[in-house]
């Protein structure tokens, strides 16, 4: 088969896949709601400009887009995963033109989007790494467990990274991941997830203050999935298991929870569960947690039914299941009805919703179910509107079929929805691309030019919540490693630190010195540690690590490591990793740091970097062996 023929074979199935979610009405004409001639089309995103000022003009997926939320219609955040080195973890936003890079620091895996303000936010991000191994060897969690806050240094700057929030891992006061963010006023945000930790019981939830953070666990302890600001209040979705750990189990419990505003009593109230409506043998826990929308008029809510292997034992297999709230009353847009009618989104599920603003409609990101259990890179992006009275519409698949007839190809399923204004909707995919709803002639708006989206923000503030190191090990000295390798005992430079009538941070490391013990290759290296810290000692040949100490937790005061070298790979370098497992003590410079073994009073001295070590191993010609 030639490439040509190829090619066109390729294109007509696309076409005949198209043509199979042709837009549909679950209800006659009268059923319909008015589209205002908005169409659903690809958004091309381009990558960043190139170093030397060259920029591409072929559009690119941005990576798993985790959210994508709007101020205003020409206002739009979405926060990214990133795509390999073509775009990095981080942020975009959209100016009503187009959409281009804001952030290269906060990304995250499956990140969040809350706004506090029109010039400020807050992001769900992954955590850095950089903190020490486990006791057992496991590897410090990082995903959608920390929090930036983006907001302007003064009121003519630029957005910036204001602060930064973190935990220490494997401790009880550990953040979980979050799955959910929200905010009620600038001063009132919340940040939630994960169960804690047992035996702990509890879902794990940060509650901003305007000034700080702190924990505020919901005492019922099933995971929180979506979080949304209406009238007033936040509301947050959970997910119910047989399996949850909760303070009191509810005869039915609510999958709905409502956060009253800081300073109203109680902070966390059950909805009652009036919705959904389940069937006579459908459990509660047949359905996943509800994806959340809102606008000024309506909350709704839609959940799937979960899994085969998910649903519980005894219970009928649960349907997409839609809920509204207007005016304070629940209604059951789709799902369990009694008398029974069929469900127009039997053999979907919904990954999204969006309220539509100024309509009593909602738009959903629908995926197949054979594609939700086995997910495709090339799967077709499904969307449909449901009315308020369960009219299904709009069920339609993209690309368009006029795309798919210009050589647009699929890009994925649809994950992520979300609507600024009536006939105004952005919808993501699985492979982190855009389809914009609008009319044809609205769909670039005034640019929206605060300065404070200009730029590129690359700085990401030091982690508060966890204990800062000083750097123990700049680059290293490799001044003496081709014409005069230096002494075996002087492995680390010393620098004098200036005094400052002021406090200041005592460094985590003073007063090392090491040795080559007597007719041995053994290293033996020693130190004040000013706090309890977790110590490992590296060695390595080139970029090759050739030896090493275990990582291990030191009280702090005089202590020593013990390295054994290999004469046959001798290291060129050497390097200590340290993480502080306390906060550092404040001492004025002229006060000594670093114990009993101090240099003097006033000199301040601390390790600033390892010296390289002889290419060859001081045993190698003699032929002596450890």
């Amino acid at each position: 088969m030639t490439p040509r023929i190829s090619t066109v074979l390729a294109a007509l199935l696309a076409l005949v896949l198209l043509l199979a979610f042709a837009p549909v009405s679950s209800a006659g004409a009268e059923g319909l709601v008015d589209d205002g001639n908005a169409s659903w089309r690809l958004e091309p995103t381009l990558p960043p400009e190139l170093p030397d000022g060259q920029k591409s003009t072929t559009p690119i997926g941005l990576g798993a887009i985790g959210d994508i939320e709007f101020w205003a219609p020409n206002r739009g955040l979405l926060i990214t995963a990133g795509n390999g080195s073509a775009i990095p973890p981080g942020l975009w936003v959209y100016n009503g033109v187009g959409w281009h890079e804001l952030a290269t620091v906060c990304g995250a895996t499956d990140g969040r989007i809350a706004w506090a303000g029109e010039n400020e936010f807050w992001t769900v991000s992954d955590g850095r790494p950089g903190q020490a191994l486990e006791a057992e060897g496991r590897t410090p969690p990082l995903e959608d467990n920390s929090l930036c806050h983006f907001a302007l240094p003064n009121p003519s700057g630029k957005l910036e990274v204001l602060a930064s929030y973190a935990s220490l891992a494997f401790q009880a006061s550990s953040y979980q991941p979050m799955h959910a963010a929200g905010c009620i006023a600038p001063t009132d945000c919340w940040f939630a997830g994960d169960p804690l930790p047992e035996p702990l019981i509890g879902a794990f939830q940060l509650h901003w203050n305007g000034s700080s953070l702190t924990a505020e666990p919901n005492p019922q302890g099933y995971p929180v999935q979506d979080m949304r600001s209406f009238e007033g209040g936040l509301y947050e979705s959970v997910r119910l298991s047989l399996k949850d750990l909760v303070t009191t189990k509810e005869l039915e419990p609510a999958v709905l929870h409502h956060i009253n505003p800081e300073g109203v009593s109680p902070i966390f109230f059950s909805i009652p569960p009036a919705v959904p409506l389940y069937g006579p043998e459908e459990f509660p826990e047949a359905l996943t947690s509800l994806h959340l929308s809102a606008d000024k008029e309506a909350l709704w809510g839609a959940a799937d039914p979960v899994s085969e292997d998910e649903l519980p034992e005894g219970s009928e297999p649960g349907q997409v299941t839609v809920v509204r709230n207007a005016g304070g009353s629940w209604s059951q847009v789709l799902g369990f009805f009694e008398p029974q009618r069929e469900n127009p989104l039997a053999g979907y599920v919904v990954t999204s919703i969006a309220a539509e603003p100024g309509s009593e409609s909602a738009w959903m990101a629908l995926d197949s179910e054979s594609d939700a259990a086995s997910p495709s890179p090339t799967a077709p992006a499904i969307v449909a509107r449901v009315s308020a009275n369960g009219t299904v519409s709009d069920l339609q698949s993209l690309p368009s079929i006029e795309e798919a007839a210009a050589g647009v190809g699929p890009k994925g399923a649809a994950e992520k929805i979300t609507c600024p204004a009536i006939h105004d909707c952005w919808m993501t995919t699985s492979q982190g691309w855009l389809f914009h709803l609008a009319p044809e002639a609205e769909r670039n708006l005034p640019a929206d030019t605060d300065p404070a989206f200009t730029g590129l923000i690359t700085h990401r503030p030091h982690d508060e919540g966890i204990p800062q190191e000083v750097a123990d090990a700049p680059p290293p000295d490799d001044s003496g490693l081709v014409e005069a390798p230096p002494s075996y005992g002087g492995a680390f430079a010393e620098t004098k630190v200036p005094e400052v009538e002021a406090k200041v941070q005592a460094p985590l490391l003073s007063d090392l010195h090491s040795r080559l013990l007597h007719g041995t290759t053994t290293l033996e290296l020693r130190f004040h540690l000013a706090v309890k810290a977790r110590v490992r000692l590296l060695a390595k040949r080139r970029k090759k690590l050739v030896a090493s100490t275990p990582m291990r937790t030191l009280a702090a005061g005089n202590r020593k490591l013990l390295l054994r070298l290999n004469q046959h790979q001798w290291p060129t370098k050497l390097s200590l990793q340290t993480h502080a497992l306390a906060p550092l003590p404040t001492v004025t410079s002229k006060e000594p740091v670093g114990g009993p073994e101090h240099s003097g009073a006033g000199s301040n001295t601390v390790a600033t970097g390892l010296t390289v070590l002889p290419r060859v191993s001081p045993f190698a010609e003699s032929g002596s062996l450890p």
